[in-house]
C-alpha cells in the first residue's frame, strides 16, 4: 500500500462494479483486506456527470498559469498556489461546454434509441 501510515485513504472512482470494498477480499487475505477496508473511503463519480472534466480543465489552467516554471521551495509553491487559488475563485470562471445535447444527438445518433 502506498500510504501505510494514513488513518484514512479517500479514493475517487468511477462506478465500475469492481470498485467496491468487497473486491479487497478477492485480492488480499481476509485480515489484510479488513485492515484496508477500515481505512478506505470510496467516493464515486456521477454516472453521467462531467465534474471530472471540470477538475481536469482546472488542473490544466493551474499548470499553465501557475506551475509553468520551476519552483524549488515548498513554501514558495504553497504561497503561489494560495495566491492563484484566491485569484481564480475571485474571477469565478465557468466552463463553457461546446458539445450540446443537440450536437450529441446528431453526432452520436447511433447511441440514441429510436422512438
Amino acid at each position: 500500500m502506498d500510504y501505510p501510515d494514513a488513518e484514512k485513504v479517500v479514493l475517487i472512482s468511477d462506478n465500475l462494479n469492481t470498485h467496491a470494498i468487497s473486491s479487497l477480499y478477492f485480492t488480499f487475505p481476509p485480515a489484510e483486506a479488513l485492515s484496508y477496508a477500515k481505512r478506505l473511503e470510496l467516493h464515486f463519480t456521477p454516472k453521467h456527470g462531467s465534474w471530472l472534466n471540470v477538475a481536469e480543465i482546472e488542473l490544466s489552467v493551474l499548470g499553465r498559469q501557475c506551475l509553468a516554471r520551476r519552483i524549488d521551495d515548498l513554501d514558495v509553491l504553497n504561497e503561489e498556489l494560495a495566491a492563484w487559488q484566491m485569484s481564480r475563485n475571485e474571477a469565478e470562471g465557468t466552463v463553457k461546454w461546446q458539445f450540446t445535447t443537440d450536437d450529441a444527438r446528431i453526432h452520436l445518433h447511433g447511441l440514441y434509441p429510436e422512438i
